[in-house]
Order: C-alpha cells, then sequence, then structure tokens
C-alpha cells in the first residue's frame, strides 16, 4: 500500500518518526510546518489507516507506522545506493568491462593498459579473455564482449574498428643462431630453416603462406602453432626459425631471443573493435583513451 505515497510524503513520515513531531520533522527536511502536517494528512488518507495519535501534546506512532518503518528505510536505503551507483557509473567508477583479444595482446600491451586503468579505478570490474580473432568479432557483434583487439582489420558490418597501430613481420631466431649476424633477413635467407608459423587463419600466417607459394616454396611450414607464445618456446629450444608479427616479437625480444627484420617490410594492422549499434559507455571511452596513451608511449607506429 506504501506504493501509494509519493516521495516527498514518504520522507515526511520518516523524518516525523525519526525527530518525534512535526515541527522538528519539517526544519529538518527544510519545509514549514503546515506543509509537512498536510502531507502527512495526505499520506494516512492514501494508506487508509493512521500513521501516529496525539496523546499528551505529543504524536506517537501506531502499531502500523512501526510496522512500515523498516520497510521504509530499507525502500530509502536502496535508493541511496542507485544513486551512488548511478554517480559512479556517470563518473566511470564502477561497473564491468569485458574485453577479448587475440592471445599475442593478453600478454603485452593489455596489461600494461588495464594496470593504469584500474588504478584510478579501483571499484571496476574488468573480465579479459584470449580467444581467436574470429570469435572476438562475434562476442563484440553479439553484445558479449564490449571492445575486442584483434591482429588486421575486419569487414564485419556489426562492428566498428580502428587501426591502432602497425607492427612489422619479422623473425624470431633460436640464440645464437648463425642468421642473427645480419642485420634484416629476406625469405631466401630463412627457406633452409625449420619455419615456425601461425595458422594461414591469422594475418601473418596468411601473409607468410602467400609469400612461400610465390616464391614456388609452398609446404614448408615445418610447425604449424596457434600462439606467438608457442612458437617463442620452440625457438627458445631450438626448434626453428618463427615468421611473426610485431606484437609476437615483442614477446620474443622479451624472452631474450634475437629478432630480425623480415624483408621486403610488411606491417600489419592491430584493431579496436567495438559494437557498432550501441553508444560506447563512459568505461569504455575512458579504457580507449588510456589504451590509447600506452600505445603512444610505447612509440607504436600509427
Amino acid at each position: 500500500m506504501a506504493m501509494n505515497l509519493n516521495l516527498r510524503e514518504l520522507q515526511v513520515f520518516r523524518a516525523v518518526m525519526e525527530q518525534g513531531g512535526v515541527t522538528a520533522a519539517a526544519a529538518s527536511l527544510g519545509m514549514s510546518q503546515p506543509s509537512a502536517s498536510k502531507m502527512l494528512q495526505q499520506a494516512e488518507e492514501r494508506l487508509g489507516f493512521a500513521l501516529f495519535v496525539r496523546q499528551r501534546k505529543r504524536l506517537v506512532p501506531t502499531a502500523e507506522a512501526h510496522a512500515l518503518l523498516p520497510e521504509l528505510v530499507g525502500a530509502f536505503t536502496a535508493l541511496d545506493d542507485l544513486g551512488r551507483l548511478a554517480e559512479d557509473l556517470r563518473g566511470g567508477r564502477s561497473g564491468l568491462l569485458t574485453l577479448v583479444a587475440v592471445p599475442a595482446l593478453t600478454t603485452t600491451l593489455l596489461p600494461r593498459a588495464i594496470a593504469r586503468f584500474r588504478r584510478s579505478r579501483p571499484e571496476v570490474a574488468l573480465a579479459l579473455r584470449a580467444v581467436t580473432a574470429i570469435e572476438a568479432v562475434n562476442l563484440v557483434a553479439d553484445h558479449r564482449a564490449d571492445l575486442a583487439l584483434i591482429l588486421g582489420t575486419t569487414v564485419d558490418g556489426r562492428t566498428e574498428a580502428r587501426s591502432l597501430f602497425t607492427s612489422e613481420i619479422g623473425c624470431a631466431l633460436p640464440p645464437g643462431h648463425a642468421l642473427a649476424a645480419k642485420r634484416a633477413l629476406h625469405l631466401a635467407d630463412i627457406l633452409d630453416q625449420p619455419l615456425i608459423s601461425l595458422g594461414p587463419q591469422q594475418p601473418v600466417g596468411a601473409v607468410l603462406h602467400r609469400a612461400l607459394a610465390e616464391a614456388g616454396r609452398s609446404g614448408r611450414i615445418a610447425m604449424e602453432v596457434s600462439q606467438s607464445a608457442i612458437a617463442c618456446a620452440l625457438v627458445r629450444e631450438g626448434a626453428g626459425v618463427a615468421v611473426l608479427d610485431g606484437v609476437g616479437l615483442q614477446e620474443a625480444r622479451s624472452q631474450g631471443l634475437p629478432v630480425r627484420r623480415l624483408l621486403p617490410r610488411t606491417r600489419l594492422a592491430v584493431s579496436l573493435l567495438r559494437p557498432r549499434h550501441r553508444a560506447p559507455s563512459r568505461l569504455e571511452q575512458d579504457f580507449v583513451a588510456v589504451l590509447d596513451q600506452v600505445v603512444a608511449e610505447e612509440g607504436r607506429a600509427p
């Protein structure tokens, strides 16, 4: 029945219960005593029973008023919580941000951006998943992820894509490898090496397969892997030479592997995806701003 009361009437009722009288209640709410008395009378008329009775010039709450008070306090607490949540969301201080990315980016670029983002927004929860590029596109298009980072780009009309930076394809060599004496490598330099490549469904793998086909050397891939981290582990053990994009090469450098440019130079885009038909949240906008800062600081090519 209390749902028949408006918010101001509920505030007057609560104030009278807490202050013990209409005059004090009105003062606490910044309104006149006659206005508070009228609202209290209206509340009782809406409810169909008395909330207070006068005894020796004092208002005494009825049993019905005492029964309503816990629910009223709970309702105001919920409203206060709702207001704080709305304020946090408006300020980008609360909520959940779901990110997906190809594996190489979950261990290179994104950790730094996420750590910086959360230092100023510790109440924000983030979910990060490593997926294939195709999965990333579908998750964003289906609104199951807020943002995605992939190598290459996409023509899927359900998403918006923009290039964050481009990375150059190169080779990761085993420690002490003879080819490390060269400042840059041509495809011919590595044809007699056991080649480690990402699958042809991934941009860098497609580039290498196409180059080998054009050179009449199709089928020269010794080991095909799904992630740059696996390729780097194989190279570290001397299993072969890996052809990787710039992000994968960054991982190789962090493991102390020699890295050389592959000529002719080929660059791949690292793209940021978001749903096309949904306005970005404040959290998304703020995270993208941090991501752009990290990219700029690392001196990555546009």
